[in-house]
């Protein structure tokens, strides 16, 4: 993409997300951004995706809020390496939840390839959702290769019974563990392990988990992130520990629209059964591994409760309210 038709790329989208417009618009908001955690904290959502850039320039996060899902306000560097001492590159995959009114954000840095290299998962904790977000332990919380997993992608599950999890890994590699009630460590699955492996057929990262009608929906992506067929699949079970058998691909590339669509998240709007897909994928001509842009289409369900092929779209959705 010529610099020029760049320039004319954001114009573009900055004049269609105008209050008013309508629709959003994809991607939702401008930059270089990927890997995005859609949540609901109050009455707002928010996006705490990943800056997109070389990994020694990913030192930072920025975050998205929204009443609307259509127009958006950015919360600049709510946590950065100065903040976070042991981190020194490659932060990214940030996981946000909110517990006993306090925000928590998991992340994973240093791209670690060893048990001797220092990083993994981390957590950090702020007063509010925009942060700023402080180092919650002054240390990594996952800090080696379990089952074979590298320590990134994490995902925290609040299930019903109040139990958080922890769904994490890459390398081809899914591990599920049960977080302590302070997020400070795990608790030991009855066989003594802290950490189950529930790798499904096609697993490569980016790891998703909600509840619906009483089933436990998996989902991860597939594909290389730098490359058009990066997608997402999923399976279910009854249990959020498994087993997971694959059911297939949900989001894909639209050669028409855009290529590398992956690494989502899920939101439900609350009090509704309105769900929305947040994922990341590449602009049409761009070459550059990095240029990933964030992106919002519907997700819907057929009358067995499997999840329908989501269609990405230039257009966007409309503006919802709770």
């Amino acid at each position: 993409m010529t610099m020029t038709k760049r320039w004319l790329f954001w114009v573009l989208l900055a004049w269609a997300a105008l209050p008013g417009g309508g629709r959003a618009a994809n991607p939702v908001f401008p930059g270089w951004y990927a890997d995005p955690e859609g949540v609901v904290f109050g009455s707002r959502f928010w996006i705490y995706p990943t800056y997109s850039a070389p990994y020694d320039q990913q030192v930072f996060f920025d975050a998205f809020s929204s009443t609307n899902l259509v127009d958006w306000t950015r919360h600049c560097r709510i946590l950065d390496t100065n903040a976070v001492r042991w981190a020194r590159r490659a932060m990214w995959a940030p996981a946000a939840i909110e517990k006993e009114g306090r925000y928590f954000l998991f992340f994973s840095a240093n791209d670690i390839q060893n048990n001797e290299q220092p990083g993994g998962i981390g957590v950090a904790v702020a007063d509010r959702p925009e942060g700023p977000f402080s180092d919650y332990l002054g240390k990594p919380l996952i800090d080696r290769f379990y089952n074979g997993a590298q320590p990134i992608d994490q995902f925290v599950f609040r299930d019903r019974d109040g139990s958080y999890y922890m769904i994490y890994g890459g390398w081809r590699h899914c591990n599920i563990g049960r977080l302590r009630d302070d997020f400070k460590g795990f608790v030991p699955f009855p066989d003594g392990t802290l950490f189950k492996e529930i790798t499904p057929q096609g697993y490569v990262e980016g790891p998703f988990l909600f509840l619906k009608d009483g089933k436990y929906y998996f989902m991860w992506s597939e594909g290389g992130w730098t490359g058009p067929n990066y997608s997402v699949a999923y399976a279910m079970a009854d249990s959020p520990l498994g087993p997971f058998k694959r059911i297939g691909k949900i989001l894909q590339q639209d050669p028409a629209v855009a290529t590398g669509a992956g690494h989502h998240s899920v939101i439900r709007v609350p009090g509704t059964g309105q769900w929305y897909i947040v994922y990341h994928r590449r602009p049409l001509g761009e070459t550059d591994a990095n240029h990933r842009v964030v992106c919002i289409d519907r997700m819907e369900f057929d009358e067995a409760g499997l999840i329908k092929p989501v269609r990405i779209t230039h257009e966007g959705i409309r503006p919802v309210r709770f």
